[in-house]
């Protein structure tokens, strides 16, 4: 190819003429392209996506700590905030951020690539939970001893369960559903409930659900992260604002507003009872100055 383009000066220069015209028409298709991305995001409103029944997370009374931020996020953009309620379950990313029923949601993992995650805002882990006064207010790992033949909630198919299974656990556990509508099932509740009955000694639960549910209504269990565990599945994650794939601007606005908001953001999660860790998920999250 090189060398037939090279044969005249004559034909080099109409070939570039035309990968020029090309380049050129490149570019002009992508400017509406990326213009029709960024009008889906409503400049009327601060829209955000959430489960109507998720404390302490989210809740249509706009009691949970998600709730919280979105507030604080509409506040700063000077808009009123407006949800598009689903239930957090199978379908929830395509029957409200791609159907742009809404432009963000508060809380969502890093990495999944349902949605582009903005930089993460906290970082929490799976926490284990057990009576305060009891004989296992003291472990800080799921290899202790004496969690042999305890039984243990836990719910299916979390990373946690994992563990569990290695230190031969997983034969006295009580299992919980995962993806449930919260409007009619609740397993942290349960869970958290059954530990009080003594129908479980232990109840392993994500922190920033199971940590605010003990702070608001159980002030005779403790709550442990499991920060220790040294094989994988990792058991502590970051947590970021989800928006739609390709909008760059719009994750790039949120970034700025987290960062320049950290401390009340920090504030609002603390003050719920979630588990805040550094970066790193080895230990507590430093207070700044």
């Amino acid at each position: 190819m090189r060398s037939a383009m090279l044969k005249t000066l004559a034909s080099a220069t109409t070939s570039l003429a035309a990968a020029a015209g090309v380049l050129l028409s490149m570019f002009a298709g992508a400017a509406p392209a990326a213009a029709q991305t960024s009008d889906l995001v409503a400049k009327r409103a601060f829209r955000v996506c959430a489960d109507p029944a998720n404390l302490p997370m989210s809740d249509r009374s706009g009691t949970g700590f998600e709730n919280k931020i979105a507030e604080l996020i509409a506040s700063k953009l000077g808009l009123p905030l407006e949800y598009s309620w689903f239930p957090m379950a199978t379908g929830f990313i395509r029957k409200t951020l791609q159907a742009n029923a809404c432009d963000v949601v508060i809380g969502y993992a890093q990495g999944d690539e349902l949605v582009l995650n903005t930089n993460h805002y906290y970082t929490s882990a799976y926490v284990l939970v057990v009576a305060s006064a009891g004989p296992l207010a003291g472990v800080k790992t799921l290899s202790d001893p004496r969690l042999k033949d305890k039984r243990i909630g836990i719910v299916a198919g979390t990373p946690p369960a994992t563990h569990m299974a290695r230190n031969e656990l997983l034969q006295n556990a009580k299992g919980y559903h995962l993806m449930v509508d919260r409007r009619h099932e609740d397993p942290a509740d349960e869970m958290l409930a059954d530990l009080k009955a003594g129908a479980i000694d232990a109840a392993i639960l994500w922190g920033p659900i199971g940590a605010p549910l003990v702070k608001a209504s159980h002030p005779d269990m403790k709550v442990t992260p499991l920060l220790s565990e040294s094989a994988p599945p990792k058991l502590f994650y970051r947590i970021t604002m989800g928006v739609r794939q390709g909008e760059k601007v719009w994750e790039r606005k949120l970034n700025s507003l987290i960062r320049r908001n950290q401390p009340e953001i920090n504030a609002i999660l603390a003050n719920a009872g979630v588990p805040l860790l550094n970066d790193m998920g080895t230990g507590p999250l430093e207070p700044t100055d």
